[in-house]
């Protein structure tokens, strides 16, 4: 018998967008697949959107935050393959079926499958995938030497993990406040034979740009205090592997970069428990440099005022190419709330 799917969705005042994943979900070309939306307390009518189709499960929770709603997904599926979503991606109709179908009769579940992503923001003609040297099979430590040394991101949903896999690696960690996925999917690496890349097929990455979404740090003291964890717990992983000079300078790089995109200068006691992890790598942590652009705002108001311009003038250009695309969306057809079906029938995806 085929192996089942189990595509997990934990959503948090999704409505604009849920319907959308949801058809994307619904269309994949693997048979064999159960839909479980886990609706993480929200206040909007995620809920009532996901309940309008019959081929979803719905269960509404209090609010536990994503690594919560993840724990809380994971028991209620029964299937032998775990496609993680979040609940503004889409999923390329084929590729549950063609990850699956890159495995050999001989494989066992302890190999890792992964396929490409592409940002968006509303319309996803147009997309490229991403291509970076995590495109490729890799082992467990050279998948995290590349990641922490590349400063690369791979997209959650763009894994299909093995039951065995997922129930190797644990729970998500619900002390972190971001970065869950990468914390998660690192232990899911580590108890893993490696990564198998699935080219020609992938996911549809929502980019909403806005500073409401899980990732975006901002001045928020919780996100910073859990961003030095998950470094560590990156850190901790990857020496486990292999403890060696090239493991202890990539470290030090990925170290070095959040030092100053995060902690530096705003907080200090953070700035010192990074400088004491350095220590340990056998380096020292150096000021962070802006770029030529901000060097006159530091010159005049200090590193800190051009630090907070450079961020607000990125959020900003992502602002405007967002609104941009959101109006092109609306001329092509695009809705605001999807009704079942539509995904299929819209020119405008």
């Amino acid at each position: 018998m085929k192996p089942l799917v189990s595509i997990l969705i934990t959503a948090y005042n999704a409505e604009d967008t849920i319907a959308y994943t949801l058809e994307s979900a619904i269309a994949q070309t693997w048979q064999r697949k159960e839909i479980i939306v886990v609706d993480d307390g929200s206040t909007d009518r995620t809920a009532e959107v996901a309940r309008g189709f019959k081929e979803v499960r719905v269960v509404s929770t209090e609010n536990y935050g994503l690594s919560g709603a993840q724990n809380n997904a994971f028991p209620l599926s029964q299937g032998d393959y775990i496609q993680y979503l979040d609940a503004d991606d889409l999923l390329a109709p084929d590729k549950i079926e063609r990850q699956l179908a890159a495995l050999g009769d001989f494989d066992r579940r302890r190999i890792l499958l992964s396929s490409p992503w592409a940002p968006f923001y509303y319309r996803i003609r147009g997309a490229r995938f991403v291509r970076n040297s995590l495109c490729q099979d890799l082992s467990p430590v050279e998948w995290l030497l590349r990641k922490i040394g590349e400063n690369l991101h791979m997209q959650n949903a763009t894994w299909l993990v093995s039951r065995e896999l997922a129930e190797a690696a644990g729970p998500w960690d619900t002390r972190l406040h971001v970065d869950n996925d990468g914390e998660y999917f690192c232990r899911v690496l580590l108890a893993s034979e490696g990564t198998r890349f699935v080219p020609g097929t992938g996911i549809y990455y929502r980019a909403s740009g806005g500073t409401n979404r899980v990732s975006y740090i901002g001045n928020s003291d919780k996100k910073k205090e859990s961003l030095l964890l998950t470094i560590k717990l990156h850190i901790q992983y990857l020496r486990s592997l292999e403890e060696s000079e090239r493991v202890r300078k990539t470290c030090l790089a990925y170290l070095q970069l959040r030092y100053g995109n995060q902690f530096y200068p705003e907080r200090p006691d953070l700035m010192q428990e990074a400088q004491q992890l350095a220590r340990m790598l056998g380096g020292r942590l150096q000021p962070p440099k802006l770029s030529w652009k901000y060097l006159w705002i530091q010159k005049l108001f200090g590193f800190a005022v051009a630090k907070r311009v450079r961020n607000r003038w990125n959020q900003y250009k992502s602002s405007v190419m967002k609104s941009w695309d959101k109006a092109l969306f609306r001329l092509e057809g695009g809705n605001r709330i999807r009704t079942p079906g539509s995904f299929r029938r819209s020119s405008a995806l």
